[in-house]
């Protein structure tokens, strides 16, 4: 007998029901699929994921701007920026065996093995710099041989065609373009422009596929004009260098003013460097070469202060410019301090304090003039405080107050010491001489107007002081040296004493000369500075005289200043050896 088997029956409507959710099933997912990829309108379609992709595919690359061009008085380029290509490398893409592997290593001036062994190292890495400055034709020969994982961006690097003549007052970009030194530094806001923007499409691993359009263009820096003369720079550089190496001198400046709009025709020192191959410097060799010393540099004047103490001895009534003074027996004692002349003058002149250089003479009338009164004039010519040339890291110097118990120090101060000046100060206040009492602003920047200025002293007086310079030079001076053929000079020497730690030095000095030509209508101021000088020679009409001769007559020369003698008791010394032991001091 067979067992009863029972038949499992299921109704229609629940078949019905099991058929339809097994059918919709895969027309749900159709239409999810759908919803992500085709339908717009759909939450989270495919256009909210596009944008998820996009946030992380599509980057923004910044554009570097063209970085405005600096140029001497008359367009002369000193500081350029050329276009470079920064060559990257993602080491995982690029194919160490491709046929032109051997070519892209020559165009970035590599070894191949090097070249090798650097993208196997960094094999970890998505992103490598090959070369910051490649050549943009090089760029392209490269990107001609269709090597994978090469990538290429657009830069500028700056190049500076003045070289060492100009380093110092152009100065430097970093690495990033921005200004570090000098006027690229003072003038950064200006030169740098504004950088653009563009999309790149970047894969997972960070290197650019596709460039998807600008966003912003780069906007230029704007462009800057100095008021440097090139001709004039050059022959101030190159004098200046051969003299600090002739004199084995530690450092020198020398600064060539343009008396009628104030503007610096010309500003070089030593050490210089060259900025285009400042990478092979050291790093003390890059701070002493990049120091504007002109500008930074301190030092006691000396008897290049002697003009200012006459003439705030006129101004104050103290003596007149017929009187004489006594400066018998060539010495003065104030307290225990002995100071002497080179010799025994006797009674002399004021031309004569001058053109001698007497440190009595001058002593007298500083300890005669009222300490307060002398602080004002000096102050009101300049020293003590910043000129405002606009120039990063620009000092003031020292102009102390002193009282009238203080005569030591008013003598000093009268001969020079016991204050501080930069060779731009000293320079800015020949040129109040210069300009008949008018204090005028100093610039680096080519003006387009010349400026009024304030008076800050007596007309007639400043005539009458710069008449009496005019001996320094001529026979007898303590400037032959500095004589300018059918010239006439008003100027004065200088050698001061360098003062350390332990008080002033016997062996060590500073030697200046200060000029103004042509005396009788002025044109120019040229100030010399050579520092620490140890080949014999030390007096500033030697040391510096020379200089500031070569430097001032090529200047006067470029600018078509005509010449005038008034007179044939010039000191023109040609085929003429001097004793040093018969010249003047003027210390």
């Amino acid at each position: 007998m067979k067992p009863k088997i029972n038949k499992l029956y299921i109704s229609r409507w629940r078949y019905t029901l099991l058929a339809s959710f097994l059918l919709a099933l895969p027309v749900a997912a159709i239409w999810h699929i759908a919803g992500l990829q085709v339908l717009a309108d759909v939450d989270k379609g495919y256009e909210f994921l596009q944008g998820k992709v996009k946030q992380k595919l599509v980057h923004k690359e910044s554009i570097p701007a063209y970085r405005g061009v600096i140029t001497d008085r008359n367009g002369q380029p000193l500081a350029i920026s050329s276009p470079v290509i920064i060559v990257s490398a993602n080491p995982n893409q690029v194919d160490v065996n491709h046929p032109n592997f051997l070519y892209l290593a020559d165009y970035l001036s590599l070894n191949p093995k090097s070249l090798k062994k650097r993208l196997s190292k960094n094999s970890h890495k998505i992103h490598l710099r090959l070369k910051k400055d490649l050549e943009p034709a090089k760029a392209e020969k490269i990107r001609a041989l269709k090597i994978s994982g090469i990538y290429m961006k657009k830069a500028y690097k700056r190049f500076y065609p003045g070289g060492e003549l100009t380093s110092q007052i152009v100065g430097i970009t970093n690495s990033e373009d921005k200004g570090q030194e000098g006027i690229e530094l003072s003038f950064n806001h200006i030169l740098a422009g504004v950088p653009g923007n563009k999309k790149v499409l970047k894969d997972r691993r960070g290197s650019v596929i596709k460039d998807l359009g600008i966003e912003k263009n780069a906007k230029p820096g704007r462009n800057i004009t100095l008021s440097i003369d090139m001709r004039l720079q050059h022959k101030a550089y190159t004098e200046l260098k051969e003299a600090v190496i002739k004199n084995n001198a530690k450092s020198g400046s020398v600064i060539i003013l343009d008396i009628h709009s104030g503007e610096v025709l010309a500003m070089a020192n030593q050490p210089s460097y060259n900025p285009n191959n400042r990478g092979r410097l050291s790093s003390e060799e890059l701070i002493k070469g990049a120091r504007n010393r002109a500008i930074l540099d301190i030092y006691e004047p000396g008897s290049t202060i002697k003009p200012f103490t006459v003439l705030a001895a006129l101004e104050n009534e103290k003596i007149s410019s017929e009187q004489f003074i006594d400066t018998n027996p060539g010495y003065i004692q104030i307290g225990k301090k002995i100071i002497r002349d080179h010799r025994n003058y006797g009674k002399i002149s004021l031309d004569d304090l001058l053109k001698k250089s007497s440190n009595v003479g001058a002593i007298k009338l500083g300890i005669d003039i009222d300490p307060g009164d002398m602080h004002d004039l000096f102050s009101r010519v300049g020293f003590g405080e910043v000129v405002g040339i606009g120039f990063p890291g620009e000092v003031s110097g020292v102009l102390p107050w002193h009282k009238k118990s203080m005569k030591l120090e008013r003598a000093n101060l009268a001969i020079g010491y016991s204050m501080n000046a930069t060779a731009l100060q000293v320079a800015r206040a020949y040129s109040v001489l210069a300009s008949g009492g008018i204090k005028k602003p100093l610039t680096l920047q080519k003006l387009d107007s010349i400026p009024k200025g304030d008076r800050v002293v007596n007309a007639e007086l400043v005539t009458e002081v710069r008449k009496m310079m005019m001996g320094a030079t001529r026979s007898g001076g303590t400037a032959e040296d500095a004589a300018i053929y059918t010239y006439n000079v008003a100027g004065k020497t200088g050698t001061s004493h360098k003062n350390s730690v332990g008080g002033y030095e016997e062996k060590r000095y500073v030697s200046l000369f200060a000029g103004i030509v042509p005396a009788e209508n002025p044109r120019l101021v040229t100030v010399v500075i050579i520092n620490d000088p140890k080949a014999g020679q030390h007096y500033g009409g030697k040391v510096a005289g020379p200089v500031y001769a070569n430097v001032t007559e090529r200047a006067l020369r470029v600018l078509r200043v005509a010449p005038k003698i008034s007179d044939n008791k010039r000191a023109v010394v040609i085929n003429q050896k001097v004793d040093p032991s018969q010249s003047e001091g003027d210390i």
